[in-house]
């Protein structure tokens, strides 16, 4: 890990071991399947769910300033913790997580490499007790860092000018059209498709089997085939902005991209606009990969 960008936005799993009783560390699992956590969760972890927990469902937003805080006070959180999150599927909602705790400036937050698949593969100690952190008081987070993430009209200008690289996280069915969304899943779109000039990298293309993420010189291949280079900003999309995140987090934190963001109104956004392009089929597609 010392090779990427900023290898101390990730730990290992040893390292969780020897800080699961650091009054310091707040372990967070955030997962797709909230009914993993009472399954069996890394010993001392809480548990946040997005669409009740991270997300405003009625202005399909991000957490308010003062939701944030909010948050942060019922779990214990103060300016100083350092934050692990970690989750299933490799991390997805743990991203969005982190990307959410960065837009609102909290400075020691990281991912645990490897997620709640890793640490269950090697056998770790499971908890299913859940603890009840003492709530702190007074958090205050910053006013919003809107720079990490997309908007409508900053997405227009990079698909109709080729502002900034385009990279498309979803399945190549997705990408292509040929599915709206991944079986299940309940936020969809009247078309399918992708953005114009949107490159295909599905976002697993970024995880070994284990579900740590690749070698600095794999994924410096893997997205620079997907014109992403030095200099040139970069967008992040998917279909509602989750996969996206752990894009995001690649590209910022592994790579060092300076200029990233994540395109959270994603396909949900794009493919329901009146009057705004899609393209289908391969495209400009640059990976085949998972969903």
């Amino acid at each position: 890990m010392s090779d990427y960008a900023h290898p101390e936005a990730l730990v290992s799993t040893e390292w969780v071991v020897q800080h699961l009783k650091d009054p310091n560390v707040r372990m967070i699992e955030v997962d797709v399947d909230t009914s993993a956590y009472a399954q069996g969760h890394v010993p001392g972890a809480i548990a946040w769910n997005w669409t009740t927990q991270l997300s405003d469902g009625i202005r399909r937003d991000i957490l308010s300033k003062a939701d944030f805080e909010r948050l942060m006070n019922e779990s214990g959180i103060r300016p100083e913790t350092t934050v692990v999150l970690y989750g299933d599927s490799n991390n997805w909602f743990a991203a969005w997580a982190f990307w959410q705790m960065k837009i609102y400036g909290h400075k020691d937050v990281r991912l645990m490499n490897g997620g709640r698949k890793k640490w269950i593969s090697e056998g770790r100690e499971l908890d299913t007790q859940t603890p009840a952190p003492t709530p702190s008081s007074g958090y205050q987070a910053s006013e919003a860092e809107n720079s990490l993430r997309a908007f409508l009209p900053q997405v227009q200008n990079a698909s109709e000018k080729a502002a900034a690289a385009l990279i498309d996280v979803r399945s190549p069915q997705e990408y292509s059209g040929e599915i709206l969304a991944p079986p299940g899943l309940p936020e969809t779109c009247q078309r399918g498709g992708h953005i114009p000039a949107a490159r295909s990298v599905p976002w697993g293309l970024a995880c070994n089997d284990d579900g740590t993420f690749k070698p600095l010189a794999e994924l410096q291949a893997l997205y620079g085939e997907a014109g992403v280079e030095e200099g040139k900003p970069a967008i992040a999309y998917c279909r509602i902005g989750e996969r996206s995140s752990h894009t995001w987090f690649v590209l910022k934190y592994l790579l060092g991209v300076k200029d990233v963001k994540n395109y959270d109104g994603s396909w949900t956004e794009w493919g329901n606009l009146v009057g705004v392009p899609v393209e289908r089929g391969a495209g400009k597609k640059s990976a085949k990969g998972v969903s």
